[in-house]
């Protein structure tokens, strides 16, 4: 009799483990779901683009001739750099993988501008600042308008005022550039 009652005992908890697990899965522990494709692709841009625009301001803090370029440069590197590590932090939380290294189309941006100096690297790489900024702000637009997870997307509304101040200042900096000598 013992051995009926333990045998049944065993088949009543293995009967209950699939209702268990359904309730398990009603309810995840936070930040367990997967992102929407939206938020991780947005934040594999966003992560990318920060990383060659810090990589980039870098480089005009060595090669640039004018001091506005430089100094925009080093601007890039103190905000987009604060800005990865926020991104960085949140993706972490969501379970979304950030990239450690440029993609192809960035890492030839950087390759190209590592060859120059002076008034040819001032010029070459204020025109991509101001492209990369267009590129970044409609990016951040975007994800601030159509994003599903509420963390992304307030970083993304939330960092939009400091993009598009970057915008100006890159396409005012860029004027000054392209009226210099070569």
């Amino acid at each position: 009799m013992k051995f009926k009652l333990t045998t049944l005992a065993v088949l009543a908890s293995l009967a209950a483990a699939p209702v268990a697990m359904a309730e398990d899965m009603k309810n995840p522990p936070a930040g367990a779901m997967k992102a929407s494709a939206v938020d991780t692709k947005f934040v594999h841009d966003a992560a990318v683009g920060g990383m060659a625009e810090v990589e980039l301001g870098k480089l005009a803090a060595k090669n640039a001739a004018s001091a506005d370029v430089k100094a925009f440069g080093q601007h890039m590197v103190d905000d987009h750099s604060k800005a990865n590590d926020e991104l960085a932090s949140i993706a972490k939380s969501k379970g979304i993988e950030v990239p450690s290294a440029l993609d192809a189309e960035h890492q030839k941006a950087v390759d190209k501008l590592s060859s120059m100096s002076g008034a040819a690297f001032d010029k070459a790489f204020m025109a991509q600042m101001v492209t990369d900024h267009q590129k970044t702000v409609a990016l951040f637009e975007k994800e601030a308008s159509a994003g599903k997870e509420a963390d992304v997307k307030g970083f993304a509304s939330k960092t939009l005022p400091t993009l598009k101040q970057h915008l100006k200042m890159a396409q005012d900096t860029a004027k000054t550039a392209k009226m210099a000598k070569s």
